[in-house]
């Protein structure tokens, strides 16, 4: 360098990857052989990504700068001979995008260091790069979850006859990686015609978009697995592994010239069968105890409990009977009773007690009914104010009193029929002295 012998760039613990946000910190050190004049030593920090249109080219057609910072660690003055270091310190914005390099484009990051010298005096400068690595996880990409599929059905056509068609389905275990772990790729293929499929191969692909006025598209093959031939009217089930290298992320997030994108290509080399499966690149790796649906929500509490039975309400389950004549209506079953399991049991079907020719039907006011409801058959016998001597004989009149018996039966409305008495009870069958034997018939009763 002449006057000097060393003027290089060192960071600190010789760290060369950071993440945005981070700070980084470094000295220069210069070893002059002489005094130097120098109006002032200065140091800077610069991210940029430029495309162009020709391969490995450095003349760049588009560029994109991300941050340039740049301080002054000397002023004006002599540097006196031997040996000097300056620190520095830069912080790296939280949005730059991740190091890349490919063959029509590249994101740099580095640091410069120069002196400027008085007029007519030669300039030094020197740089050193560094690497910026901006995490992508994949739990956080959208539509991550589950396997990457898809299926094609092609013509095989021989000698310019079609001979049937082969169908190729394929699927990836799931949709995001990263370097180190395995792809695993399951494909079937059902060749429907006469003639023998080629080769089956499984590839890693890589496709990095230039966004210029004319986009250019630069697509390599990262890995390859191949398997053999299906015959003519054979299915088969191949599957294949992948490892996955070293390899950029998927998303340069915060990069508008450069997008990069992965998949799987599937192909049969006779005919000409191909279906791709996009995969994601990235450096954390997918949670496999998350999952991709999502779950319905539970019932309400409403539609969990149904509809509820109230005993209490009006009696919406006895329908009132319209008002007219009908000749000779059938008895209607009592309607059973929606109460729950701890309420009054339903009473016993109620009696219907038709008029004589011509007769109406029960009237509208069904309270007697109602209060029906909430009395059990077993009480009847001890119902209040209800009396049923144990040792009573048929033909033994009844008690006198009260007995409040006709409560628990409908009236009827504009009935000929007699109503009993009130003072009457219904026999008690179950007694021993009761007779059992049919009463002597027609001619019997004539001959005695």
């Amino acid at each position: 360098m002449g006057k000097l012998q060393e003027f290089e760039i060192a960071f600190d613990q010789n760290k060369l990857v950071y993440t945005p946000g981070e700070s980084l910190t470094g000295t220069v050190r210069v070893h002059a052989n002489q005094a130097i004049q120098c109006k002032a030593i200065k140091v800077s920090c610069n991210g940029f990504c430029g495309i162009t249109s020709k391969m490995n080219d450095t003349a760049w057609a588009m560029e994109e700068q991300y941050f340039n910072n740049t301080v002054s660690v000397a002023d004006k003055g002599t540097l006196k001979q031997g040996e000097h270091t300056f620190p520095f310190k830069f912080l790296i914005p939280a949005t730059a995008p991740t190091s890349f390099e490919g063959n029509y484009g590249r994101i740099v990051y580095r640091v410069r260091a120069f002196i400027d010298t008085p007029r007519f005096s030669k300039d030094y400068n020197t740089e050193k790069s560094f690497f910026l690595l901006r995490l992508l996880n994949l739990n956080e990409v959208p539509d991550i979850w589950g396997p990457s599929c898809s299926a094609v059905t092609q013509q095989f056509t021989y000698m310019l006859v079609k001979t049937g068609t082969v169908v190729l389905k394929a699927q990836t275990d799931m949709k995001g990686y990263t370097p180190g772990q395995v792809i695993q790729v399951t494909a079937s293929i059902h060749n429907q015609s006469t003639k023998t499929t080629g080769h089956m191969a499984a590839s890693l692909m890589q496709r990095v978009t230039y966004e210029m006025k004319k986009p250019i598209h630069d697509v390599k093959m990262i890995a390859e697995v191949e398997g053999g031939a299906v015959k003519a009217g054979r299915e088969v089930e191949w599957k294949e592994q992948i490892i996955i290298p070293p390899l950029p992320q998927s998303s340069l997030v915060g990069c508008e010239l450069i997008k990069i994108e992965y998949y799987i290509k599937v192909n049969l080399k006779s005919p000409d069968v191909l279906l791709t499966l996009p995969v994601h690149i990235g450096n954390v790796s997918l949670d496999k105890k998350r999952c991709s649906k999502k779950k319905e929500a539970p019932p309400t509490t409403e539609e969990a409990a149904g509809p509820v039975s109230t005993p209490d309400a009006p009696t919406s389950s006895m329908s009132t009977p319209s008002s007219g004549p009908t000749p000779k209506p059938a008895p209607r079953p009592a309607p059973r009773s929606r109460m729950s399991s701890h309420g009054s049991p339903s009473a016993p079907p109620a009696e219907y007690h038709p008029a004589a020719e011509g007769g109406s039907l029960m009237n509208e006011d069904f309270s007697n009914k109602r209060q029906s409801q909430l009395v059990s058959p077993n009480a009847f016998s001890y119902a209040p104010g209800l009396f049923f001597p144990q040792n009573q004989q048929p033909n033994r009149p009844a008690p006198s009193g009260p007995i409040g018996v006709t409560c628990l039966y409908p009236s009827l409305n504009g009935a000929s029929m007699t109503a009993a008495p009130v003072n009457t009870a219904p026999p008690d069958y179950g007694l021993s002295s009761y007779p059992r034997e049919a009463p002597p018939s027609y001619i019997e009763s004539c001959d005695t």
